[in-house]
């Protein structure tokens, strides 16, 4: 269980800070739950029930940890999946998870794809864009924070990584 005033990763919100704990009653079933805000977005309140398995909740990763994601981008990430509906369920699949590492992989596979097809003067399919942003955002914020940094200099980091392993 979390406790006030932890940072969490929490789902599709990124870093959220908790701001109570508190019982509700809903449907006469009473359940302690988890009041809190996205750091990006303050004004957003969310209440989930602490036992909630449906939705993850994890604790924002130590500073090795972040360092040896950070490392990972010298490597190549997943393996490219050509069928783009089979590539979207496979990578989903994997970010649904949670493992940071494993979520890294798929961040490198597609900013890989991205810097290669800008390199041609073209664009990233919309939903491989979408996913790109969504989890990159994520974990790059939680890596900065994790290493006391900015976005962008993780952002800098991981681009000059993946340059280094393409030389």
């Amino acid at each position: 269980m979390f406790n006030i005033g932890e940072l969490i990763i929490y789902s599709g919100h990124g870093i959220c800070k908790i701001d109570e704990i508190c019982e509700n009653t809903i449907s006469g079933i009473t359940k302690k739950y988890y009041v809190l805000h996205p750091l990006e977005s303050a004004e957003l309140k969310i209440s989930t029930p602490v036992d909630n398995d449906k939705v993850k909740m994890l604790e924002i990763i130590h500073k090795d940890e972040a360092e040896e994601i950070l490392e990972s981008f010298k490597q190549t990430g997943v393996t490219w999946v050509e069928l783009t509906s089979h590539r979207e369920q496979l990578y989903s699949e994997i970010v649904k998870e949670g493992n940071r590492r494993e979520i890294a992989k798929v961040v490198n596979t597609l900013l890989r794809k991205k810097l290669k097809t800008e390199a041609k003067g073209k664009k990233l399919y919309e939903q491989d864009r979408r996913l790109l942003e969504f989890i990159q955002r994520i974990l790059f914020s939680e890596l900065a924070m994790s290493l006391n940094t900015t976005y962008k200099e993780i952002y800098d980091k991981i681009i000059v990584n993946i340059t280094i392993s393409q030389q």
